[in-house]
């Protein structure tokens, strides 16, 4: 009886073990707004480049070493906060020509597939919504620490570039002067939760 007893204790003790162990290795960081920035740069007029930066954003990462194709990657940015480089371009891209921010004052990327390509860089496929049209995206992100190593004890660092068609979201005008693809650049400290 003793024998049984000892057997289905030890059982227990594995199953909370590894239970304890799935949810310890699951880890959540929130975006520090302070270190936190994206910016938006296009062609413009086949002889240079403009840019529009996004200082405003919020938003949370979840981790888990054990499932890397697995990520919750949310970013919410205030587009009602972009600025360009003068006020006649920042009116312009606030307007309904471009994030028409007065009808949709928010861009928001939501990624849930993670491929790893190295130790610290990797591939986050995802939804972007902006101007209230959603399309498919891949963000090419490099981490600062390898994701298969962290232990949601110490700040990340993590950059994410992608590149879009800015008419795929409604944003057709000025076609002459402004390129049509757009890279976006988000760069953004993780400060585990």
């Amino acid at each position: 009886m003793r024998w049984k007893t000892a057997k289905c204790v030890t059982a227990l003790m594995l199953l909370c073990a590894s239970t304890l162990g799935y949810t310890a290795s699951t880890y959540r960081f929130r975006l520090d707004p302070v270190s936190s920035s994206v910016d938006a740069k296009v062609a413009f007029m086949g002889i240079g480049n403009r840019k529009a930066y996004f200082p405003a954003l919020r938003g949370n990462v979840t981790l888990s070493p054990d499932q890397m194709n697995q990520i919750d990657l949310n970013v919410t940015i205030d587009a009602t906060q972009l600025t360009a480089d003068d006020g006649t371009t920042t009116g312009r891209l606030k307007g309904k020509d471009f994030f028409y921010v007065d009808k949709f004052p928010t861009v928001r990327f939501e990624g849930t597939q993670l491929s790893m390509t190295n130790s610290t860089n990797g591939i986050v496929r995802g939804n972007l919504t902006a101007r209230g049209v959603t399309r498919p995206v891949a963000l090419n992100v490099a981490f600062s620490t390898p994701p298969a190593e962290v232990r949601g004890k110490d700040p990340i660092r993590l950059t994410g570039v992608t590149t879009i068609n800015r008419k795929d979201f409604g944003m057709t005008a000025y076609s002459l002067v402004v390129g049509k693809k757009v890279t976006i650049t988000i760069k953004t400290r993780l400060l585990p939760t």
